[in-house]
C-alpha cells in the first residue's frame, strides 16, 4: 500500500465547473495507451513497468560493484548530465547527512558529480580535490560523445589512472552505457570495465530506476531495494485498470492539465524541506523535456521555501495570475530538535518553548498555502511520511507516470526532446568540429553583424 497522498482540493475551486471530471476520460485513455504501448514515443516506454522487472538477482550485483567502490574509493565522481545524475543526485541529497562531508566520522566514501556543466573552475577545483585521494568514476552516458560528460570522463579517466596505474583504475572506473554501440561502450569493452546498460526503451528523465540511479544511490550507502519496492507499489497503485477516482497519477495529470487550459501557464514546485532541492530540479528535467514542445507545455518552476518566501514569497503572493503551487511536503522529520528558552526573550520567541522546530516549519507551510491560495494561487499537495528509500521510489514513479499521462492530455510526444538538439549544433559549429565548418562560417558571420 502507498503512502505518498495527493490532494487537490485547493486548486479545484479555482476550474470551471466540471473541469476536472471532463479530462477524466481523456486521462484514462492515456494511461491505457501507455500500456497498450499506442501512444506516442511508444519506443521509450520501458520505465513503465521497470520496478516490477527488477529482480533480487540484479539488486544483489548492484550492490557487489557499490561495495567494492565503497571499499576502494575515498570518493567517486559520477559524471553525467540530465537524467544521467539529477534522479541521483536528488535521491541522495534527500536522504543523506546535509553536513555529512565535514564529519570524519562520516562512513563511505563521498559521491561527487561531474560532467553536469563545462565550468573550467569546477573542473580544475575538482580535479585538483582528488589529487593524491581514492577515487572511483562512474560514467554514465549513452553514446560517450555528450561534450559536458564526456569532457569530464576524458579528465578523470587520466587522472584515476596516473595516481592509481591502469590495473587498479580498471576495477574503480564502471560504465552505465549502451549495449552494443557508442564511444563508452567502446571504451568499457577495450578497458574491461565493469559495465551496465541503459536500455534503448528507457530515456535518461525516466531512468533513475535503472543503473544510471540504482548504482551511485548504492554506492552512497542508501537501501536501493527499498527504492524498488516503494515504486513497485506505485506501481500497482497507478496502473492502467485503477480507476481515476483511486488512481492519483491520473487525477494529478487531469488537475494540472485543467489548470493549463484555465491560463495557469506555471507550475512551481514548493518545498519546506531543503533536503528536496534536488527532488525538485529532477522533476523540473522530467516535466520540462517531456512538455515543452510544438508551442505548448506548462513550465516548471521551483523555490525553497521558506527561505525563498523572502525573495521569490511577494511575485507568489501578488504577481501575474499565470502560475499555480504545487507543494511537496514531508509530514515527519528524522530528527527531532526542540526550541529553547532564553531568559531575556529579546526575539519574542518564548512561546514556541519546547516545541518542535519541526511544528514551526509546518505552520509556516499551513500559513503561507493559505496566503497563497487568498491570493489567487491554486494550490497541489503531495504529502510523504518521510524521507525514506521507500517514500521516495513511491515519488518516483507517482511522478514519472502523470508525466506520462500528463503530456498525452497536453496533445504531445512526453518522451523525445526534438529541441535539445539546437545548442549542440551552434555550438560545434562555432568550436570548429569536423563536419561543422560551413555551419560555423555562417554563425560567425551572424555575430558580426
Amino acid at each position: 500500500m502507498t503512502t505518498i497522498k495527493l490532494d487537490t482540493r485547493a486548486a479545484e475551486p479555482f476550474l470551471p465547473a466540471g473541469a476536472v471530471q471532463s479530462l477524466k476520460e481523456d486521462a484514462v485513455s492515456a494511461r491505457r495507451a501507455l500500456e497498450d504501448g499506442t501512444c506516442p514515443g511508444n519506443d521509450f516506454l520501458g520505465w513503465l513497468h521497470l520496478p516490477s522487472s527488477i529482480t533480487p538477482e540484479f539488486i544483489a550485483d548492484i550492490q557487489a560493484t557499490a561495495d567494492t567502490l565503497r571499499s576502494e574509493c575515498d570518493a567517486v565522481v559520477v559524471a553525467g548530465i540530465g537524467g544521467s545524475y539529477l534522479g541521483a543526485k536528488a535521491i541522495i541529497e534527500a536522504l543523506g547527512d546535509t553536513f555529512g562531508w565535514l564529519r570524519k566520522a562520516q562512513s563511505g566514501p563521498a559521491v561527487l558529480f561531474a560532467g553536469n556543466n563545462i565550468g573550467e573552475d569546477y573542473l580544475a577545483e575538482l580535479t585538483d580535490l582528488l589529487k593524491g585521494r581514492r577515487f572511483g568514476v562512474i560514467n554514465i552516458s549513452k553514446s560517450g560523445t555528450t561534450t559536458e560528460t564526456a569532457l569530464a570522463f576524458r579528465l578523470l579517466k587520466k587522472q584515476c589512472e596516473q595516481q592509481r596505474g591502469k590495473d587498479e583504475a580498471r576495477r574503480v572506473i564502471v560504465a552505465v552505457t549502451d549495449a552494443k554501440r557508442g564511444a563508452a561502450r567502446t571504451t568499457a569493452d577495450k578497458e574491461g570495465y565493469k559495465s551496465y546498460v541503459i536500455p534503448d526503451n528507457v530515456g535518461g528523465r525516466f531512468s533513475v530506476l535503472t543503473p544510471v540511479g540504482l548504482l551511485p544511490i548504492a554506492v552512497a550507502g542508501f537501501d536501493i531495494a527499498a527504492l524498488v519496492k516503494g515504486a513497485q507499489e506505485m506501481e500497482a497503485a497507478t496502473a492502467a485498470d485503477v480507476p481515476f477516482e483511486e488512481n492519483p497519477a491520473m487525477q494529478y495529470a487531469a488537475v494540472r492539465n485543467a489548470l493549463y487550459r484555465a491560463g495557469k501557464k506555471i507550475e512551481i514546485m514548493a518545498n519546506y524541506q531543503p533536503k528536496l532541492h534536488y527532488m525538485a530540479e529532477w522533476w523540473k528535467q522530467l516535466y520540462g523535456e517531456s512538455e515543452g514542445k510544438q508551442g505548448k507545455g506548462i513550465f516548471p518552476a521551483s523555490v525553497d521555501l521558506t527561505t525563498d518566501l523572502h525573495s521569490m514569497g511577494q511575485w507568489i503572493q501578488d504577481g501575474e495570475r499565470t502560475i499555480f503551487e504545487t507543494v511537496l511536503s514531508v509530514e515527519q522529520p528524522e530528527k527531532t530538535l526542540l526550541f529553547p528558552h532564553d531568559d531575556e526573550n529579546l526575539d519574542g520567541l518564548n512561546f514556541l518553548e519546547g516545541r518542535r522546530v519541526d511544528q514551526v516549519n509546518k505552520m509556516a507551510e499551513l500559513g503561507t498555502r493559505l496566503a497563497h491560495i487568498d491570493g489567487g494561487v491554486p494550490n497541489i499537495r503531495i504529502s510523504m511520511p518521510r524521507l525514506d528509500e521507500h517514500a521516495l521510489g513511491e515519488l518516483i514513479y507517482f511522478f514519472e507516470v502523470g508525466c506520462g499521462v500528463s503530456g498525452l492530455l497536453l496533445g504531445v510526444n512526453p518522451f523525445d526532446q526534438p529541441g535539445v538538439e539546437a545548442y549542440k549544433k551552434n555550438m560545434f559549429a562555432l568550436l570548429g568540429k569536423p563536419g561543422y565548418e560551413v555551419e560555423g562560417e555562417a554563425l560567425r558571420a551572424r555575430l558580426e553583424d
